[in-house]
């Protein structure tokens, strides 16, 4: 009896990339942020590369506080969702190549959220990540850091919570 040969690891690589691409891709305002994620392993980055339209106070110059939010909670939200899609194609109830954006699981909704605005977003690229502290069947709580230049001193902090959506059947 053969078994078949361990697929590559750039094969491996390019799946996963591609399902947090349709992840991704199937929420309009990420885009319209130009929000980007870094995947190393399971762990996302989230990217806020900075725009003019995004200023909120031009007289600092400062990121408006509702892109800071919007940030933070699309960070935590996504970072929820991949937790689980993750685990659906690790165990292989889930085939990232028949992954479309039209198709994907639903998204967690949003039950709270408490933003902490510690400094003015300055009119550079911002980061966050999130940390998952409780995931069950239908509660989640997720806490997110937002920096900009140093992850050290973070510009914001957020608590977020969330109903999750039913599982997939199949």
């Amino acid at each position: 009896m053969s078994r078949s040969a361990p697929e590559p690891v750039q094969v491996i690589k390019q799946r996963r990339d591609s399902a947090l691409e349709a992840l991704v891709g199937g929420v309009p305002y990420i885009r319209h942020l130009g929000i980007a994620f870094d995947r190393r392993g399971d762990e996302l980055t989230a990217i806020l590369p900075y725009a003019e339209r995004l200023i909120g106070n031009p007289m600092l110059p400062a990121l408006h506080g509702g892109v800071t939010a919007a940030f933070l909670e699309t960070t935590a939200t996504i970072t929820l969702a991949w937790s689980r899609l993750w685990d659906e194609i690790e165990s292989a109830r889930i085939d990232p190549d028949d992954l479309d954006p039209s198709d994907m699981p639903r998204m967690p909704k949003t039950v709270d959220l408490t933003i902490d605005y510690l400094r003015s977003g300055l009119p550079r690229d911002a980061y966050a990540r999130a940390r998952i502290v409780r995931s069950g069947r239908r509660y989640a709580s997720v806490h997110v850091e937002g920096w900009q230049d140093n992850r050290e001193r973070p510009h914001a902090m957020a608590t977020c919570h969330f109903v999750m959506p039913a599982a997939r059947e199949g």
